[in-house]
């Protein structure tokens, strides 16, 4: 067996050894593709694959696991040590990543608890969680003949708290449920986070996360190093080569050669880990979301960061730039042309069916009633959308005040099936006119989860919970006698298109189309509103014509030979006869 050690230097079997990683989520590439993906990351010329671990999509629901398919850990680590490829795991229970709730899973908002602290019940949470997953990973240490050489404790917990207790109890538990590889902590390289997120007393390695500028960063690490008289390698964690997109926000680029430089003034440094190496897709309704001021900014369905790789796991300018220059200073290093796939833009597809969410709504969901509405946490409901219905009565010949208090995140009221206003954010609470034309009107309230933020101290707080919090107010009381109707959407088999489809509501709009040759492809979104797309009944992400992305990928994997199904949810009447599909992404203007 090989033994990696960290000393003053790396060492793997007692000879110095540069970590040269790159960032790859297994959950964010169709597992058809992680070979191609991992192929081109040891094509670069590098020898390690780091990934995170969403905790909150192998536990969505307490006690219920899952490892299969996109979520079959052990087969990506397989497929990377099979290519020579070694392993940096990061199983932290968050970990940020510009993913849903910063991995952490919707239901432990239904607790009284404190994350990411030594709060009792949380922590058995979290217990009961690794004794799930971490003996699936213990197999693949180096120590039992598999590739991981560490194992990341908390995920820049420095920006976050200072629970040294805490911090301890994870490692604890890492260890209680097999894990003996070396345990490491990642944080902004400054001292104030470095004190605050690491365990340096603990003897456990510290790394930082930076994108530029490493003679300032590392020096920076060195002297908190000093500090503590360790004498340790010097790794970025999270050498930051492109950045991730907001809804309504132009597209971040950086130059390729600029960015090759500063690979290689870290790389001659210390060992690097390239974040993102290939950034993949947000698939589903696990995008992220920022947090600015009061405001929550959503982050979009591609999570192509201007990495390394393409969302399609193509090699951009980028990586013809690192590689030239690894070529140059490490010669002796394994270098290798990348692997291309070709992208096809099959014919436009007709429509087919269309049925609006009130038409078929009892066939999608279940009804709940209660006085009061719940939230989405209350009824075991993550991710998602949720539709509340009550009737109000006239009580006046002139416009009724309406208010919809604490509801997150966007929503749009309706009256008798009529649009009366979208609100979102800083608008809602803010006073709704409702022009009653009968005695008594059916009220709808369609809410969306659109990602709860994933960094930074709005992680504890009660924004994170979904749907209708306190209720609505007609006049000046709170309405009673709720309807409420969960559409988390995890299926879209029992939509019945016989029912009726009305213009200016929500709906679903079907597609199909025969394919004899499978390729990745496109979807062009172009005059879609807002929503998701499911292919074979697979949510491929989230849609929005206010940009910049105006595409969703589709990886060949999720197309089958012969007849495929397309579905849209779109919540703001907007649609498109045919649907149409593309071989490059396609932006919007910002």
């Amino acid at each position: 067996m090989q033994k990696f050690e960290i000393k003053d230097q790396f060492y793997l079997d007692q000879k110095s050894f540069k970590i040269l990683s790159g960032a790859i989520h297994y959950f964010r590439v169709h597992p058809d593709d992680w070979y191609h993906s991992l192929y081109n990351l040891k094509a670069l010329g590098f020898n390690t694959v780091e990934t995170y671990v969403p905790w909150n999509w192998h536990e969505p629901q307490k006690g219920q696991f899952n490892y299969e398919g996109i979520l079959d850990i052990e087969r990506f680590l397989s497929i990377a040590q099979d290519l020579g490829l070694y392993a940096i795991v990061r199983p932290s229970p968050y970990i940020c990543a510009e993913w849903e709730w910063g991995g952490l899973p919707a239901w432990l908002m239904t607790e009284e608890l404190r994350i990411r602290s030594h709060d009792a019940t949380y922590l058995r949470h979290l217990d009961e969680y690794y004794a799930s997953l971490l003996p699936k990973l213990a197999k693949h240490q180096l120590s039992q003949g598999g590739n991981i050489l560490m194992f990341q404790v908390e995920n820049e917990y420095g920006s976050y708290g200072e629970d040294k207790e805490y911090l301890r109890a994870v490692a604890d538990l890492m260890r209680k449920h097999g894990l003996t590889a070396p345990f490491f902590t990642s944080d902004g390289p400054w001292r104030a986070t470095l004190r605050a997120g690491t365990l340096i007393d603990d003897d456990i390695l510290v790394t930082g996360n930076f994108g530029s500028k490493a003679a300032e960063n590392f020096a920076m690490m060195q002297d908190f190093f000093d500090e503590y008289d360790k004498k340790w390698p010097l790794m970025c964690m999270e050498f930051w080569d492109g950045w991730f997109n907001r809804w309504g926000d132009e597209i971040i680029r950086r130059d390729p050669d600029e960015l090759a430089q500063s690979v290689m003034d870290c790389i001659q440094l210390g060992s690097i880990n390239l974040y993102m190496f290939h950034g993949g897709t947000n698939f589903g309704f696990m995008n992220g979301c920022s947090a600015r001021g009061q405001i929550d900014l959503p982050q979009v369905t591609s999570y192509d960061y201007d990495a390394i790789l393409d969302e399609a796991g193509n090699p951009t300018k980028k990586f013809y730039a690192i590689q030239s220059l690894m070529k140059e200073v490490y010669p002796e290093s394994n270098y290798a042309e990348p692997l291309i796939k070709a992208a096809k833009a099959y014919p436009s597809v007709e429509l087919e069916a269309k049925v609006s969410l009130f038409g078929t709504l009892e066939n999608v969901s279940g009804s709940l009633s209660s006085f009061y509405p719940q939230n989405m946490e209350e009824l075991g409901q993550n991710t998602g959308y949720i539709l509340y219905q009550t009737t109000i009565e006239k009580d006046k010949d002139e416009a009724e005040r309406f208010r919809v208090i604490d509801a997150r995140d966007r929503i749009q009221v309706y009256a008798d099936g009529h649009l009366v206003t979208t609100q979102y954010q800083t608008e809602i609470g803010e006073d709704i006119e409702l022009d009653l034309q009968n005695q008594h009107t059916d009220i709808s309230i369609l809410v969306e989860n659109m990602g709860r933020v994933n960094y930074g101290h709005k992680l504890t707080a009660p924004t994170q919970s979904k749907g209708i919090g306190r209720g609505a107010i007609a006049d000046l009381h709170f309405i009673g006698n709720w309807q409420t109707y969960p559409l988390p959407l995890e299926s879209v088999e029992t939509v019945d298109f016989t029912k009726e489809w009305k213009e200016g509501q929500p709906a679903f709009y079907r597609y199909r189309f025969e394919v004899d040759e499978l390729a990745d492809t496109y979807l062009d979104m172009t005059g879609f509103g807002k929503g998701v797309v499911f292919v074979n009944n697979v949510n491929i992400g989230r849609f929005w014509e206010k940009g910049p992305i105006l595409y969703l990928y589709l990886p060949k994997g999720y197309l089958k030979k012969g007849e495929n199904e397309i579905i849209v949810f779109e919540t703001e009447g907007s649609y498109r006869e045919k649907i149409s599909f593309s071989q490059e992404p396609i932006y919007k203007e910002i």
